[in-house]
């Protein structure tokens, strides 16, 4: 896919992905989210990224919707359907392309991602640029940057599956509130909340979030990193731990009989594990158990 409102930066296994309209704040387009989804599906068979950083270019991290895109709805949805739960059951289904939420359609392929991702948030991230990051392991704030959750004063909803991210980053109550004031957060505010991890300088910003893709993936093996980023997220939202077990076992083994056993000689020949698994070949059950 051509590129026109990202721009990808591959150095040494960290893929640095540039919301790339700074002209209109990084505002987001249907074409964007394209963009997005298209970035995050394909670096799953991409061996040469590790991790993924995500910012803006210019001052901003990601406006919001552009609302002066031109049509009939600025969120690329068809306003002459009138769809039902039932439409909702199959999202493969060509007949709902202009019903599906495409914020959501980006956060879906961030969830799925096999490798660590990081948002480096520079500027003003609202309404989508805040909820696109909340399936990101790590959002890193610069002093300069600001988080809104601003969907009330606008008359809609919190889009892109935030409802089922966002409590699960800084608990019901908190998400409550901050979907209820509709505030923007500066950086320490959005710190307090538990919403970013860490406040940086702007000129620091992409430096801090470079070492901490660092420090969860080099060394590492591939696959269990994809592996455990899976089932952090998924196992967390089941009802009984047996569920998780099921899965741990699965994993547990295939990667004892992968990297793992390289490790366990590496360990009695005291030398460093050479782990050679590759996310694009997963384990067998992989496919089955993450298939939505």
């Amino acid at each position: 896919m051509e590129l026109t409102t990202l721009t990808h930066e591959n150095e040494d296994g960290i893929l640095t992905v540039r919301l790339n309209r700074p002209d209109h704040l990084n505002a987001f387009t249907v074409e964007m989210a394209q963009e997005l989804e298209h970035t995050f599906r394909s670096v799953n068979d991409d061996d040469s990224v590790r991790a993924v950083i995500v910012t803006g270019n210019g001052r901003a991290f990601c406006a919001g919707m552009d609302l002066a895109t031109e049509g009939d709805n600025v969120f690329g949805l068809d306003g002459a359907k009138r769809p039902t739960l039932a439409d909702m059951a199959d999202l493969d289904d060509p007949g709902i392309a202009r019903i599906r939420d495409i914020g959501g359609r980006v956060t879906l392929a961030i969830y799925a991602c096999r490798k660590p991702v990081i948002a480096a948030v520079n500027g003003a991230a609202v309404g989508i640029g805040a909820t696109m990051t909340l399936p990101m392991d790590a959002r890193l704030i610069s002093t300069k940057g600001r988080i809104g959750f601003v969907f009330g004063r606008l008359g809609i909803v919190p889009e892109a599956a935030s409802s089922w991210f966002l409590p699960r980053v800084v608990g019901l109550p908190k998400a409550l509130d901050l979907v209820y004031r509709a505030d923007i957060l500066d950086a320490q505010s959005a710190l307090d909340a538990g919403l970013a991890q860490s406040v940086h300088e702007p000129e620091d910003l992409l430096d801090a979030a470079r070492s901490l893709a660092d420090s969860w993936t080099q060394g590492r093996s591939p696959v269990a990193v994809a592996l455990a980023r899976q089932m952090l997220y998924r196992n967390a939202a089941q009802e009984h731990p047996t569920e998780a077990h099921r899965i741990d076992s699965l994993a547990m083994f295939y990667t004892s009989i992968g990297d793992g056993d390289d490790d366990v000689r590496a360990f009695l020949e005291k030398r460093p594990a050479e782990f050679d698994s590759k996310a694009s070949r997963m384990p067998e059950f992989y496919d089955e158990w993450t298939r939505e």
